[in-house]
């Protein structure tokens, strides 16, 4: 063989693709060869959280921003794979991909933007450690000149230590101002959006303007600002992209008012990190459905704060039983109910019936879908149906 492509659900241990890397054969993924052949200029971001959201405004300001005859093309791990519109992409038309870990780890090209949100544990189930799964994160800087732009999150723990590797102009963004050294930075001060040019402070809107819910969200919003800042973008069109931005689907998606609850989809929660997030994002009484398959990851913060913060818990899917021990192990007396599903309609009916005017019942379930669904869109669209069904 000349060279082997790998999908990204492939592992990258299995005996054909390690006898080829022995051999000297190229092992490469679709990004790899789609980074090597396009011709425009690529905005890449990643991240152990937020990637979606956050590529979504960076795709919805860029088209604000483009001049007439350039096309802004959004793609990589959400929507359609760029690879197949290769041959229609112009060099002069603005890329936006959002790159996942699987998609990194065999890539040798960096984007003139590249842009990392956080690194948090994920995925461990495939990467095996935390020092692989941020080496993999890593590489999307790993290739970068002093002619490009890398986008930081400040306020996360491996900051200092991508940010001391680069030659390349570091852009920060965090919800406070920061203290140390960037080309330039993206933060809120009281109410108000601002960009730190090194020269000039620029508002550039309101947190009242953002419709999205929750910190991390507002963390998106001030991420989508500094790599569109990154990019030469006006303000212009970044108040235009996100002041009417509802959210993507199935991320703390609002699918119905019933009776006085509401009811929220974030089956893109497939770690108890993002779960917590979720559940951060509302005062109100949360009945959450948890479950699905567990990634090896910790549980700890999320069970605490279950036991602190949610009015019930109803238990889906192969790590039922687990989150069930993990709350038990926990409780030192709190209020929480726990109840526990075969599956997700199951947890649906459960959650109607504990629900009263002014609670939120929130599917955010910390685990993947691959135990019933063959994605989180799906087991989202089936929480959808069944939610949209309620009498």
């Amino acid at each position: 063989a000349d060279g082997i492509y790998v999908s990204g659900g492939a592992d990258l241990k299995i005996d054909f693709i390690q006898q080829a890397m022995k051999r000297g054969i190229p092992v490469k993924n679709d990004t790899e060869l789609f980074l090597e052949n396009v011709t425009a200029s690529i905005i890449g971001i990643t991240g152990s959280s937020g990637k979606t959201t956050t590529t979504t405004l960076v795709g919805r300001i860029a088209e604000r921003a483009a001049a007439p005859g350039q096309n802004v093309w959004v793609g990589g791990n959400i929507g359609n794979p760029l690879l197949t519109l290769l041959d229609q992409i112009k060099p002069h038309d603005i890329v936006v991909l959002e790159l996942s870990s699987f998609q990194l780890e065999l890539t040798q090209h960096s984007p003139q933007i590249a842009a990392i949100l956080n690194i948090t544990p994920n995925h461990l189930d495939r990467h095996g450690t935390m020092e692989a799964y941020v080496a993999a994160k890593r590489n999307l800087l790993a290739y970068q000149t002093k002619a490009d732009k890398t986008v930081l999150n400040r306020e996360d723990h491996y900051f200092m230590e991508l940010q001391t590797r680069l030659p390349s102009q570091v852009i920060s963004f965090g919800m406070a101002r920061g203290a140390e050294t960037v080309t330039a930075q993206v933060f809120f001060e009281g109410a108000q959006l601002l960009i730190d040019n090194g020269s000039d402070t620029i508002p550039v809107l309101l947190k009242s303007e953002i419709s999205l819910r929750g910190q991390h969200n507002l963390m998106n919003v001030l991420a989508a600002c500094a790599i569109s800042f990154a990019a030469g973008f006006p303000v212009e069109a970044m108040r235009a992209g996100i002041i009417d931005f509802q959210g993507v689907a199935h991320r703390l998606q609002l699918v119905r008012e019933k009776d006085g609850v509401r009811w929220y989809d974030d089956s893109i929660a497939t770690a108890p990190e993002r779960a917590l997030a979720a559940l951060n994002s509302f005062d109100e009484p949360v009945i959450m459905l948890l479950g699905g398959r567990d990634k090896k990851l910790p549980w700890t913060e999320l069970v605490a704060a279950l036991h602190h913060k949610a009015k019930a818990a109803v238990l889906f899917g192969e790590a039922a039983d687990m989150i069930e021990n993990a709350l038990a192990d926990e409780d030192t007396g709190s209020p929480l109910i726990v109840r526990k599903a075969k599956e997700l309609e199951e947890a649906v009916s459960i959650a109607d019936k504990l629900a009263v005017s002014g609670d939120v019942v929130l599917l955010s379930p910390g685990g993947t879908s691959y135990d019933a669904y063959r994605d989180f869109e799906e087991r989202g669209k089936a929480f959808v149906k069944w939610v949209q069904t309620l009498i």
